[in-house]
């Protein structure tokens, strides 16, 4: 089994080394990978890989009880020594395999993703030339866009300077309704003062019409 972990291990390094420069095995690898990936290929490399994780656990379970039965003897025999070890290499082994695995499933994907923008950008460089190879029929219509973008832009400008204009005005007649407001303000409590003093008159000239009229009566008498 460790010359089948050794294989395996050197085979993903390989095919990492392979991603890794632009050749025409790359290629290759590629269409290899994307078929792996179709239809049943990632159920199976699923399975594949959680089987690989259970033999691993199992593997390092079994360091542990070495490692337990160790330190309860005091002592290591050259037994358990050599299955500590043979477990040990397994587990990285394994360890070494899935992490290769995962290695080779990004880049892989980041591949594809690269030549997916490039197909883009390239399609969208051909979108610009077209437009720059347009006819002369087509540049009189991109004029008269331009015109017509020219027309509203100059309208909009306008209705900004209008819209400025109104606030303007109606920032002003606030300012003068308030004014007018304090002013009217002022006015009733003038017409309070006022009523008030009249008030006092009445009050003074009733008073002085009782003291007549007394002092009339008195002199009558």
């Amino acid at each position: 089994m460790i010359q089948l972990l050794f294989l395996v291990v050197f085979s993903e390094m390989a095919v990492i080394v392979v991603l890794s420069f632009k050749t025409p095995l790359r290629k290759l690898v590629i269409m290899v990978l994307d078929r792996v990936k179709r239809g049943r290929g990632p159920v199976m490399v699923k399975t594949v890989a959680g089987t690989v994780s259970v033999v691993m656990m199992s593997s390092v379970y079994s360091m542990m009880k070495i490692q337990k039965r160790w330190i309860d003897d005091g002592a290591a025999n050259p037994t358990d020594q050599v299955l500590m070890a043979k477990h040990l290499l397994e587990a990285t082994l394994m360890g070494a395999s899935l992490f290769l695995a995962l290695m080779i499933d990004r880049v892989h994907h980041y591949i594809r993703e690269l030549r997916l923008r490039r197909k883009n950008m390239e399609a969208v460089k051909k979108q610009g030339r077209g437009f720059e190879d347009v006819k002369p029929g087509g540049s009189n219509e991109v004029k008269a866009l331009e015109e017509e973008v020219t027309a509203l832009r100059a309208k909009f400008k306008q209705l900004e300077s209008d819209l400025e204009t109104k606030t303007k005005e109606m920032s002003a007649a606030e300012a003068n309704a308030v004014a007018l407001r304090k002013q009217s303000e002022g006015f009733l409590l003038e017409y309070d003062r006022l009523l008030e003093e009249n008030q006092n008159l009445r009050n003074q000239l009733q008073s002085l019409d009782q003291r007549l009229s007394r002092s009339g009566s008195k002199k009558n008498t």
